[in-house]
């Protein structure tokens, strides 16, 4: 890896995890997992205590959304990147994913409202087979661009630099280059949060480097917030 991405500082998140979509295609259940990463330092150091076991980087977390291309549910290809100077949140989910079921009234609401201050573009990608997310989205409706990997979708994952755990949610600037990437259920105060910066990196009023830094510590104190109001008195 070379030392540009070694220094990358992506906020990066493991809030609650799902490996599934193999599983799911045998029949086998998907375990679920919970863990906390840090944003990626130069050199990372091992963690001062065990966590369990996690969702983790297939590869390095690339610098900017890959060159790759999805369909959408007409089988129209869409390709990840783009030249329009639009900030994008891309969210890989599964209809048999319960958190990814309940994360999309809230990803409705961040397209309605930052699509129109921001001109967000909101692009679900789902892991999961055609038939499935038709019948789902019938009965569900997604205000956003849907494309449907299956297998695809798989490899979508790793060229982002993660083993699927689901659901995961990478935001992109109007540059294509990738600031944070959230895994695990999404929240509405993590959402704002990034998407802020997000504005703050577009108006210049930050730096990239400043944003993952900012978010990736932040991010650290809304999960340990939120552990502590989830916990039993």
């Amino acid at each position: 890896m070379s030392p540009g991405r070694m220094a990358m500082a992506v906020a990066l998140v493991v809030a609650s995890g799902v490996a599934g979509f193999l599983a799911y295609r045998h029949g086998a259940p998907a375990p679920a997992s919970l863990a906390a990463l840090p944003a990626p330092p130069a050199r990372a150091p091992a963690p001062a205590t065990p966590a369990p076991t996690a969702a983790r980087a297939a590869s390095p977390i690339p610098e900017e959304v890959p060159d790759l291309s999805l369909p959408d549910m007409s089988g129209k290809a869409h390709a990840l990147r783009h030249n329009g100077g639009r900030p994008r949140l891309y969210n890989f989910w599964a209809t048999w994913c319960e958190p990814c079921r309940r994360e999309i009234p809230l990803l409705n609401t961040l397209q309605a409202r930052y699509g129109r201050t921001d001109r967000l573009e909101i692009v679900g990608i789902a892991v999961d087979f055609q038939d499935a997310v038709t019948k789902f989205v019938a009965s569900t409706s997604l205000h956003y661009t849907s494309l449907v990997g299956e297998e695809q979708g798989l490899e979508a994952a790793q060229r982002f630099g993660m083993e699927l755990a689901l659901p995961f949610t990478v935001f992109a600037d109007e540059q294509n280059r990738i600031v944070a990437v959230k895994v695990g259920e999404l929240h509405r105060d993590e959402a704002d949060l990034i998407l802020g910066q997000l504005r703050s990196l577009r108006t210049g009023a930050t730096t990239l480097p400043a944003a993952r830094a900012l978010i990736g510590e932040s991010l650290k104190a809304l999960s340990l917030k939120r552990a502590k109001q989830s916990a039993p008195s």
